[in-house]
């Protein structure tokens, strides 16, 4: 990306609506509720022939520092100094209000190129508003509609007239230098050998989803990581709303970190708000790879805290617990040892789940955590050749039958892997149906065990057996 652009303005004038115009993608949530936004998002904005980093931010209010609005203020100063170009949106169908004004100067004094741009410019009444936005000696308004996409030419030109051509196309050059590269046997999914255990990448870039219940300190906990106050954080329960995606290097390797919103019970969630970013922070689990649940130490395995986890299992991500406030509990032996015993007998369907005692606020556990999330995506990358599997399930058949059914015996006779990202394995075997849960569990267990598949979903799925003889059965 050549250059960056940062969009700001005060709440509601439809800052987040043109940041998903411009991305080409329904990323950041938009309600007409006032202050939806509140940490800075970024994307990859695509206007025309440009190519940019654009930056979604908080409305600006004026209010105390110690304050929710206060600290969300900060976060766009934040966003400001770090673009090279600012979309000051005013709205132009209500008109210029004094905090227009007020914000209209702090940019002047920024010192960075300002596009001023009139949304909403398509509703009746808008060209007072309009010409009202003369008054802020930022130069000519650009009118757009960021809901219709209407004037998005207009801000193409203004763009590249308040930036310069020459930074607005810097990066085209590289671009166009890219030559087709062919890509290797194997690199594509299900090209490789079933009878090969491909390795681990341990260079390949990792993808980690945050979740948990509200007020749990996953933002805290990203902003220790990332050793900055990238997120917005505070003592309100349910501060993050949108999925915010940050990137940073663990020992060479690049991790993408989602933090997301709290969950809570499917209950309590009545306002369509918070819908929108609990269906945020469902997305963000299907494309991690690896999930962390965040547990708070001092009031650890509520009833929600284990419909997360069996949600993120049942999407079949690679799962680990992490214990956080580590800095509050006043007993850490004695509650670790409990803790180990309740993850056992209460989450049963990830035995071996791997579970870390951490503190967001000072750091505490936080490169184990990081070394059990890589060791648990290796897990769930895991391949088995067929030929250790098919000894693998004549040895477990040996010592523990599969009972008859109906007075019939059951006969597993073949087993292979499908697919890893979870491991999921198919056996051929008579009557698939009549196969009890109970051998399936005891399947699974023995897979975990004997293959060290600790915490990760395993799939088994049956197949019946072709019988060579049918056809002519059906023949006769």
């Amino acid at each position: 990306m050549s250059f960056t652009v940062a969009i700001v303005g005060r709440p509601n004038v439809g800052k987040s609506t043109l940041f998903n115009r411009l991305v080409g993608k329904k990323l950041a949530l938009v309600d007409d509720t006032p202050g939806v936004t509140r940490d800075r998002r970024p994307g990859d904005a695509k206007l025309v022939d440009l190519r940019f980093t654009i930056i979604d931010t908080a409305g600006l209010e004026e209010t105390g520092p110690e304050t929710l609005e206060g600290r969300m203020r900060a976060q766009t100063e934040l966003a400001i100094g770090e673009a090279d170009l600012t979309l000051f949106v005013v709205d132009a169908k209500m008109g210029l209000t004094p905090l227009d004004k007020t914000f209209g100067e702090l940019l002047r004094r920024s010192g960075k190129p300002v596009v001023l741009v009139a949304n909403k410019s398509e509703a009746r009444g808008s060209d007072g508003g309009f010409y009202d936005a003369f008054t802020l000696g930022l130069g000519e308004p650009v009118p757009i509609s960021a809901e219709h996409g209407q004037g998005m030419i207009d801000l193409r030109d203004a763009i590249v007239e308040a930036i310069g051509e020459e930074r607005a196309f810097a990066g085209e050059n590289d671009e166009e230098a890219v030559t087709d590269v062919s890509i290797p046997a194997g690199e594509l999914e299900g090209d490789a050998d079933e009878e090969t255990e491909p390795t681990y990448d341990d260079t390949k870039p990792l993808r980690v989803a945050i979740v948990g219940r509200p007020n749990a300190g996953k933002s805290t906990l990203i902003n220790r990581f990332l050793g900055e106050d990238r997120l917005l954080t505070g003592p309100e329960a349910g501060i993050t709303r949108d999925s915010i995606s940050v990137e940073w290097d663990w020992r060479g390797r690049t991790i993408k970190m989602f933090d997301t919103a709290g969950m809570r019970r499917k209950a309590r969630v009545q306002e369509k708000l918070e819908k929108l970013s609990v269906a945020d922070a469902l997305r963000a689990i299907r494309f991690a790879e690896t999930v962390v649940i965040v547990f708070d130490a001092t009031i650890p395995f509520e009833k929600q805290d284990l419909q997360i986890v069996d949600l993120v299992l049942r999407e079949g991500r690679a799962a680990v617990l992490a214990f956080n406030k580590w800095d509050l509990v006043e007993e850490p032996q004695a509650v670790l040892a409990d803790l180990r015993e309740k993850t056992e007998r209460l989450l049963p369907q990830a035995r071996g789940i791997r579970a870390v005692p951490i503190s967001g606020q000072t750091g505490y556990g936080l490169d184990k955590l990081m070394q059990n999330i890589v060791d648990t995506d290796r897990v769930w990358n895991t391949r088995i050749s067929t030929a250790k599997l098919n000894r693998w399930l004549e040895g477990v058949q040996v010592q523990h039958p599969p009972p008859a059914v109906s007075g019939r015996r059951l006969k597993l006779k073949y087993m292979t892997q499908v697919k890893a990202r979870p491991p999921a394995f198919m056996i051929s075997c008579t009557r698939p149906e009549a196969v009890p849960e109970s051998y399936l569990r005891y399947l699974t267990n023995g897979l975990r065990m004997d293959f060290q598949m600790p915490g990760v979903p395993i799939r088994i799925h049956l197949r019946a057996s072709e019988n060579p003889f049918e056809s002519k059965k059906k023949r006769r």
